[in-house]
């Protein structure tokens, strides 16, 4: 196919606010060949996305998949940076790596509940929402994923990290450091939710993975591995 006709047919379906079936299929015809359904690249698309989510959540659950990543390691909160700041003026680096090296672990230990939910979310997206992913932002698949599992991520995620913060040991180091620094003398009491944080930034880092799962699948041709997905976005290959 002609590099500039390709090129100009992707613009053209990228910058629709939606979709409509029939403008997709004939597009995807033309870029592929007439070698592929709809409904084939959809499932192309699932099993895509199934695998940059199984990717993102078995990076994450490995020891320092959080801790070792400086995207998505995380700190103190920030309504808690005077305590570490100055909690380490004192001298008492341990006690505040203590804390950031526990939460994070605590972290790691509740992403393995995504990847169940993930898949689950996955495997029900409809043709339309899959071929508006297909054809839209580079992003746009992680960001169907925030719309449909965050809720149910953060149900899942809370219990464990509660659980996890206090088998790691995360919720002694916390009230160490907080009840340390509440002692000082003059300074406003802190005690953030530690529990609620974490999710949060857990589920930040867990997106943040499958952003870039979805990015090397889109771009990079040796990050497809069945060849249904080669075929669907085989057609990046040419855009260049």
């Amino acid at each position: 196919m002609n590099r500039f006709l390709l090129i100009l047919l992707i613009s053209t379906i990228s910058v629709q606010s939606t979709c409509d079936p029939q403008v997709m299929e004939d597009v995807l015809n033309t870029v592929t060949g007439g070698t592929i359904t709809e409904s084939e690249a959809a499932n192309g698309l699932k099993e895509a996305l199934v695998q940059g989510a199984t990717n993102g959540s078995d990076i994450l659950s490995k020891v320092n998949g959080y801790l070792g990543n400086p995207k998505i390691k995380i700190p103190f909160p920030p309504e808690a940076q005077k305590i570490e700041t100055t909690l380490r003026d004192l001298g008492l680096n341990k006690m505040c790596d203590d804390v950031i090296n526990s939460i994070n672990h605590a972290a790691e230990d509740a992403a393995v509940e995504a990847k169940a939910i993930l898949i689950t979310s996955i495997r029900q997206m409809t043709v339309a929402d899959a071929m508006n992913i297909l054809f839209g932002e580079n992003d746009a698949a992680t960001e169907y994923l925030k719309r449909t599992t965050t809720s149910a991520l953060t149900a899942k995620f809370k219990p464990e990290i509660d659980k996890s913060l206090t088998e790691v040991n995360a919720t002694k180091y916390w009230n160490d450091a907080v009840n340390y620094y509440n002692q000082i003398p003059l300074v406003q009491d802190l005690n953030p939710d530690l529990s609620g944080y974490v999710t949060s930034k857990a589920l930040d880092g867990l997106f943040y993975m499958i952003e870039q799962e979805e990015l090397k699948i889109r771009l990079d041709p040796g990050a497809r591995l069945a060849e249904i997905v080669k075929k669907v976005f085989g057609y990046y290959d040419a855009n260049k």
